[in-house]
This record gives structure tokens, C-alpha cells and sequence, in this order.
């Protein structure tokens, strides 16, 4: 009985790093690297580049912050997210109070809100002189 058994290669990281720069600097494609070193595996040389390429920070986001910048915007999100729920309650009044208006407006058939509208113009302007 005849059986192949899997023989596990282990590459030094001076060789992968050298494979990387005949594939980086001087342009050969990974399967003439490939060919030309014996290497077996599907996505051995793409792991390599994965990993020791020159684009192996590209996807990596690196952030370099001091105490006082993550307290300051723990402290800014913490203030947004007041500002926003505020906005949302004057939002509500705002909603409220212009259907009082428009209910106001049909219980005595006048249009209050021209009325105030342009009492208010009128006191705007006098500020202004």
C-alpha cells in the first residue's frame, strides 16, 4: 500500500521577506515565485505578503491619544448626546405648541398665529433702533 503523506515545509522569515521584495521591488508574479522556490502551498506567498508586505498597515487604523483627549471626548459624546436629547423635547413643544395655535385658530376662527407673528416682527424691529 502506497500513501503520500503531507510534508510540512517551515520557511524562515528572511526567506519570506526576501519573496516579498522579488514580488514588491522587482515586479515577479507570485506564481513564477512559486515555480522558481518549489512552494506547495495555495496562499503560502499570499499570506506572507499579508503579513510582511509593504500594504500590511493599509487596512489598520492607528490612533495615538493622551488621557486628556479620551476624557475630552468622552466629555464631548457624553454633551452631545444631552444637546440631542434636548433638541428632541424642544422639538415636541415646538409640535405642541403649533397645534394649540392651529386648534386655537379653529375653536375662534382667527388666525393667531399672523397675529403674534407679526406683533413680533414689530418688537424685533424696535430692538433693533
Amino acid at each position: 500500500m502506497n500513501t503520500t503523506q503531507k510534508k510540512t515545509v517551515r520557511y524562515s522569515e528572511s526567506f519570506k521577506l526576501e519573496i516579498i521584495r522579488y514580488i514588491e521591488e522587482e515586479g515577479y508574479s507570485i506564481n513564477d515565485i512559486k515555480k522558481r522556490y518549489d512552494i506547495k502551498g495555495g496562499q503560502t506567498v499570499q499570506s506572507w505578503i499579508k503579513k510582511y508586505g509593504k500594504n500590511q498597515l493599509l487596512n489598520k487604523i492607528i490612533k495615538v491619544q493622551t488621557m486628556k483627549e479620551i476624557d475630552e471626548l468622552k466629555r464631548l459624546r457624553e454633551e452631545n448626546k444631552a444637546l440631542k436629547l434636548a433638541y428632541a423635547e424642544l422639538s415636541l413643544e415646538h409640535k405642541c405648541s403649533e397645534k394649540v395655535i392651529e386648534l386655537a385658530d379653529e375653536m375662534f376662527g382667527m388666525d393667531l398665529k399672523k397675529k403674534y407673528e407679526s406683533e413680533r416682527l414689530m418688537n424685533l424691529q424696535g430692538r433693533k433702533r
